[in-house]
């Protein structure tokens, strides 16, 4: 079963797309800080990670920058209220393999993560 960590620290929205994942038959846990998330990678095996960059702890590009820096190869999604293209291409350049704005539909985001989770197997 495909494994996949939100890393949000709005509740509402983690749990929204926390229940949408189950739905679909995805495995999934949460983390709501970036220190946290960095702990679940070390201790799990997670196959998609999608991650907010507005975090406490430790912000989503110094978690994405780490991740790389690691070795991790999952894909990663970034969803982030930033807007600015200047963010999208740091995230990128860090290593991102999507990145996407909020608000989002959740249709797109279950069709990107099958996108990228196909094209990992």
């Amino acid at each position: 079963m495909t494994q996949i960590l939100i890393v949000e620290d709005e509740r509402r929205l983690a749990s929204f797309v926390d229940k949408g994942l189950r739905r679909h038959g995805f495995e999934t846990q949460i983390a709501e800080d970036g220190e946290l998330a960095i702990a679940k990678v070390a201790s799990s095996k997670f196959d998609l990670l999608l991650l907010d960059l507005g975090l406490p702890e430790k912000d989503g590009l110094t978690v994405l920058k780490e991740l790389r820096e690691q070795g991790k190869t999952f894909p990663i999604i970034v969803m982030t209220a930033r807007t600015d293209d200047k963010d999208r291409k740091v995230a990128m350049a860090f290593g991102a393999n999507d990145y996407m704005t909020k608000p989002f539909r959740f249709q797109e985001l279950l069709e990107r993560i099958n996108t990228h989770i196909g094209s990992a197997e």
